[in-house]
């Protein structure tokens, strides 16, 4: 039987982590030459057209990562992330060679299918290996890989068009790129299919019942998570797209583009090796409102700085602002859909995050070429703020756990419901007065009947397990004031 966790699997999640450190490096060789060469060698003009490589490859990449989610279960992780790696291979000659636009567009549909196909892989096998308790660390570390090679590259492809110009030499550094990934993939990469039917037996998550609805909108956890998502990324393509273009409107040059260009992601990679581990710790619906918030803080302050430094502040505060959101996104994804669910759950949120690329990319430069610049960056901002918002209000806060000492003078009190969800056999060797005996495999069904005003405190042996989950299952049926208990019945007996 597969054995869940981030210690129990460190070697093939090491390698899964490198593995989407290369996936990563294939969007970074772009980020920075690519809207610059669209003016430069291309002699495109508007913003619209110039940012449609953008598009092309936000609308492929989310139509990739659904269809990912929809055959993980059919055909297997690893075999999905060779795919990715096959289709990757072609991308760096067709930017290399490319004498028409609509090559370089083409080039980014296939970078798409690569990225939703290579980098949903890696998020689910590493959420299928460590189990629940790690997962925001796994997410922050997967993150943190693939953004940090992002800005690596970006960094990296801008000082060699700075000295060899924007072609071949920066795109000649994917070709490595890919060939080395699908070499790893072939070789050493495990399927985790085994890991999943694992956690399947133990959880008692309810199953949705229409997942691409309850996971787009109407469920108001995953519901929330999907439009901070979607608007995370429509951010990002602006930025992607009119970030080189206005510091080269400042007089900026090439090497000092990809200087700035690079902070952002690169923060945001590096910190998620921090706030992937906050996600497992600290309540995820603020990291979410506040990173959202500081990101439309900081996009709104781009048009009214001019030097260098202040550019690479207002990056560092974007970056930071996306790492507190990237993997708390994915572990309130995790932590709310049933196990043999999850990859269907997170490739339709990484579906309508990723048409956040096409989004942003056409509603900016349609903005631009409109209304100028200025008035694009600024409109993305208040979008990004009032998205931060939307979280706050809408999505039900993860409440901490209550003290023993909270819980005594509840106790006996008619509106009061004190649940202890583990096995008859556990429930008989010591339990808390009053505390009815509910398995966890029979909580969601008995529950029905209960009012929603009632407090229900759930209870295990040593709680944050089973006890944290089942408080989670029922506040995701509407029983807002549920807690578990710290400590458990062990703690209540000390």
């Amino acid at each position: 039987m597969s054995i869940l966790g981030l210690r129990q699997n460190w070697k093939q999640f090491t390698l899964l982590v490198i593995v989407n450190a290369f996936v990563g490096g294939m969007v970074g060789i772009e980020r920075t030459v690519l809207p610059v060469l669209a003016e430069l060698e291309f002699g495109i003009a508007s913003h619209a057209a110039a940012l449609s490589f953008i598009m092309a490859f936000g609308v492929s990449k989310a139509m990739a990562n659904y269809f990912t989610g929809r055959l993980a279960g059919r055909y297997g992780r690893k075999a999905l992330l060779v795919t990715g790696w096959l289709l990757a291979l072609p991308v760096p000659f067709m930017l290399i060679y490319a004498d028409v636009w609509a090559w370089i567009v083409a080039a980014n549909i296939l970078l798409g299918i690569h990225q939703g196909f290579a980098w949903s892989s890696t998020v689910v096998m590493k959420m299928d290996l460590v189990g629940e308790k790690d997962r925001g660390l796994a997410m922050g570390l997967n993150e943190f890989a693939g953004y940090l090679a992002v800005g690596g590259m970006a960094f990296l492809t801008g000082f060699l068009a700075a000295h060899y110009g924007p072609r071949p030499v920066p795109f000649q550094v994917g070709i490595a790129l890919a060939v080395i990934g699908l070499g790893m993939t072939l070789l050493w990469v495990k399927d985790t299919t085994h890991h999943v039917t694992a956690e399947a037996a133990q959880s008692a998550l309810p199953k949705l019942k229409r997942v691409f609805v309850e996971t787009s909108l109407t469920h108001r956890t995953l519901g929330s998570v999907t439009q901070a998502g979607l608007v995370n990324n429509l951010n990002d393509g602006m930025l992607w797209g009119l970030l080189p273009v206005l510091l080269f409107s400042e007089g900026f040059g090439q090497e000092r583009i990809g200087l700035i260009a690079a902070v952002y992601p690169a923060v945001w990679g590096l910190g998620q090796l921090f706030t992937g581990k906050l996600a497992d710790v600290v309540n995820r619906r603020s990291l979410l409102v506040i990173g959202m918030v500081l990101q439309g803080v900081a996009i709104l302050g781009l048009p009214f700085v001019h030097a260098q430094g202040a550019y690479i502040a207002l990056s560092a505060a974007l970056g930071l602002g996306t790492a507190l959101v990237y993997p708390t996104f994915l572990a309130v994804l995790a932590a709310h859909t049933h196990p043999q669910q999850r990859s269907e759950a997170v490739g339709i949120f990484r579906l309508w995050r990723d048409l956040g690329y096409a989004i942003g990319a056409l509603a900016t430069g349609l903005i631009a070429d409109r209304f100028g610049i200025t008035a694009s960056i600024l409109a993305i901002g208040i979008v990004t703020v009032l998205s931060g918002i939307v979280v706050w209000l809408r999505m039900p806060s993860e409440r901490k756990c209550l003290e023993p000492e909270d819980l005594k003078p509840l106790l006996g009190k008619t509106n009061v419901r004190v649940v202890d969800v583990r096995i008859p056999e556990e429930y008989a060797g010591g339990h808390l007065p009053e505390a009815i005996n509910i398995p966890l495999t029979e909580l969601l069904e008995r529950a029905r009947s209960w009012s929603p005003k009632e407090r229900i405190i759930t209870v295990c042996a040593k709680g944050g397990g089973r006890s944290a989950q089942a408080a989670r299952v029922l506040r995701d049926m509407g029983f807002g004031r549920t807690w578990w208990l710290c400590g458990g019945t062990v703690g209540w007996h000390v």
